[in-house]
């Protein structure tokens, strides 16, 4: 347990992958979430072609601040959104998008909902008023041209626009192609059957985590050839460790620029994360200032975070394992409570504990051990979440 066994990439796992316990940890979906959603047009099979997409709608992309009064609206077909602005130096009128005509709609103070249901004429009079009288007087629009201009983004004059492209780029410093050039990859699959997780899985577009729509990217990569070895199983087996990021952008403003890194021991085929540990995320606002932000925080903690030594997160783990809080029933009664932990709550944790380990909790690891598995439990998402977060504070305190 005091060393770090990090396993050479160019042997495979054993047997076609390595045993890992899910039942340990959190779970989290928010890939999975990502990937049951996404159609396959969004959907792309190396870090390559993603940036090839997104850079290439950049480059075709111009961004400027123009004067809300100085914007027409021209309804030259029955649907509202349809609508067509005739820009200040324009040379054609430009077509909105269904998410820019949303942000246009929320700008004037309009509901979008309900000018979309409107006659073509009847929303633009609606919107041509709106923006004559925009008291911000001015918009930074976001056109992209595609055989035809279209109008992808409408912000306020300050919003601070981090291109989807320069996230992917930040990403292929570390990663390359994503697809096992370099230790970090596109993940395999846990088999259910064996509680085998198997890092070497053809990459389809349905195992791919590496995504792109009109609005938005996001990207999810594991260094799962390399597994750590943070302590022993109750039965003396290895519990293994794997890194993992994932990060998100919308260069639109659908979205915040994020990066999430953490340690899980698998991904399983609709792509849910079990047994998360130390998980740490990042978010940016499009704001005045985000891509100097970007520049200088969040892109060199992703880097930071690949090339990270897993010691200090090993050592945590084995802290956690040896600091033992509570050595009679009295002992857990009392540590649980302290902590905000009702009678009844108390009890299903030590009894998670001890279905699981075979005798009940002592260390800070059990406690925390218990008290996820219990946040699996619960029904209702805040609930979920705030017992999920006394774990990670309780674990964060260690030491």
């Amino acid at each position: 347990m005091g060393v770090v066994e990090v396993l050479d990439p160019v042997a495979p796992a054993r047997a076609g992958g390595w045993k890992v316990d899910v039942s340990r940890g959190d779970r989290n979906g928010r890939v999975s979430s990502e990937w049951f959603n996404r159609p396959d047009d969004e959907r792309y099979l190396s870090l390559d072609d993603l940036w090839a997409n997104v850079k290439g709608r950049s480059e075709r992309s111009r961004s400027r601040v123009v004067q809300t009064a100085d914007i027409r609206v021209e309804a030259a077909r029955d649907g509202a959104e349809r609508l067509h602005l005739v820009l200040p130096k324009a040379k054609a009128p430009v077509a909105p998008t269904h998410w820019a005509f949303g942000q246009l709609a929320s700008i004037v103070g309009a509901p979008a909902s309900y000018l979309r249901q409107l006659p073509a004429p009847l929303a633009g009079i609606n919107l041509q008023y709106g923006l004559t009288n925009h008291r911000a007087e001015q918009v930074k629009t976001f056109e992209t041209e595609d055989g035809r201009t279209e109008l992808r983004a409408v912000t306020g004059p300050d919003y601070g626009r981090i291109h989807d492209f320069e996230l992917v780029e930040a990403v292929q410093r570390i990663a390359g192609n994503g697809t096992g050039d370099t230790r970090w990859k596109v993940p395999g699959v846990l088999d259910w059957s064996t509680g085998v997780y198997n890092p070497d899985v053809e990459i389809s577009r349905d195992t791919t985590t590496l995504y792109a729509s009109d609005r938005d990217v996001f990207l999810f990569l594991v260094d799962d050839r390399n597994p750590i070895e943070a302590g022993r199983l109750p039965d003396g087996s290895p519990d293994f460790y794997f890194r993992g990021f994932y990060c998100w952008n919308s260069e639109v403003g659908a979205k915040t620029l994020g990066m999430a890194s953490f340690y899980l021991r698998a991904v399983c085929q609709n792509r849910n994360l079990w047994g998360v540990e130390d998980f740490q995320e990042i978010k940016i606002r499009h704001s005045k200032y985000a891509a100097s932000r970007f520049a200088h925080e969040a892109a060199p903690a992703l880097t930071r975070f690949a090339n990270s030594s897993p010691q200090g997160f090993v050592n945590g783990i084995k802290a956690a394992r040896q600091q033992i809080v509570a050595r009679s029933d009295e002992d857990r009664a009392d540590f649980l409570r302290k902590r905000g932990f009702s009678k009844a709550e108390s009890g299903k944790i030590i009894e998670k504990v001890l279905m699981e380990e075979g005798r009940p909790p002592e260390s800070i690891f059990d406690f925390v051990q218990g008290i996820t598995r219990l946040a699996r439990d619960k029904t209702q998402q805040d609930a979920r979440l705030d017992m999920e977060g006394r774990a990670k504070k309780l674990l964060d305190r260690v030491g």
